[in-house]
């Protein structure tokens, strides 16, 4: 009777590195892109990429025709994301940098590529810090990255003031800045944070040339003109017939909560303090200490 066969390993590191030495290499080539704004020229291996991921077995399934076929343009995604994703396809490793790794964890979710796209995710998160975060908070709502999203919210929660002077948090969309202005532990106050959304208001209406109003709309519900004391709220009042930024009924129910003066009436969000918030005289009839 015939003895079952036995399956034996070589070593691991040559194998890789002789493939790797194949990353964009035009030896053998059969496929080139031109990838990025910069409109870099890669070369690849058609059966390499399409026996390892379904989207590059989909992108090369038609066989090239006779002469030297065109490139496959892939302008979205950075030359250096892009052959940081082939190295992995290559030799299932990569070489991750904190400039880039959210442009390799962008294209890792765009082409399937589950594998990379974890390993992305553990390096983003033992690498956040207030210049990265507001960008993974990004890629995160985005892409529907819950995980992500939460440790984003979290560390800016921690880091509230320092975050919101980043360039980051002025380029956030809407729906990533409303989990922020949601959160009841951010450690800021109520006064500095309406300064940060109208300053990320204004920068959104220069870049979509639309009135600053338009653009806060969707996450302007969302500030607690409440906490603010009676004197802040009328030199808010004043800036905002100057420049609109806050609805003008959402001025008169901060307005109101401070006539009724009774707690359980004013009970609700727009009334509850934040972790960061300053304590005020008026503060006392809201009756709603931190948790």
């Amino acid at each position: 009777m015939e003895t079952p066969g036995l399956v034996v390993h070589g070593e691991a590191a040559p194998f890789s590195t002789a493939l790797r030495s194949l990353v964009n290499n035009p030896l053998y080539s059969d496929v080139r892109f031109v990838v990025g704004q910069e409109r870099q020229e890669v070369f690849a291996h058609r059966c390499l990429l399409a026996c390892r991921c379904n989207f590059f077995q989909r992108l090369l399934s038609s066989e090239p025709g006779p002469g030297v076929p065109s490139p496959v343009v892939l302008s979205t995604v950075p030359a250096e994301a892009f052959l940081a994703v082939l190295e992995f396809l290559y030799t299932n490793s990569a070489k991750l940098q904190r400039h880039s790794v959210l442009e390799v964890l962008t294209a890792a979710v765009e082409y399937g590529l589950e594998e990379l796209r974890e390993l992305c995710l553990e390096f983003v998160v033992k690498a956040l810090d207030v210049e990265l975060v507001c960008e993974a908070l990004q890629v995160a709502v985005t892409f529907g990255l819950g995980q992500l999203q939460e440790r984003c919210v979290a560390f800016i929660e921690a880091h509230s003031q320092e975050t919101l002077r980043t360039r980051g948090f002025l380029e956030l969309s809407a729906p990533a800045l409303l989990p922020l202005l949601r959160s009841d532990k951010l450690c800021v106050d109520e006064a500095e944070l309406v300064l940060a959304a109208r300053s990320w208001a204004r920068v959104g209406a220069a870049v979509l040339e639309r009135p600053v109003a338009e653009v806060a709309a969707p996450v302007v519900r969302e500030l607690r003109l409440a906490l603010l004391a009676p004197a802040e709220l009328s030199a808010l009042e004043e800036q905002n017939r100057r420049e609109p930024l806050i609805p003008v009924e959402q001025i008169v129910e901060a307005w109101k909560c401070h006539a009724l003066r009774r707690g359980d009436t004013a009970r609700g969000t727009p009334c509850r303090r934040r972790r960061g918030t300053l304590p005020r005289e008026h503060h006392r009839f809201l009756d709603l200490p931190f948790k």
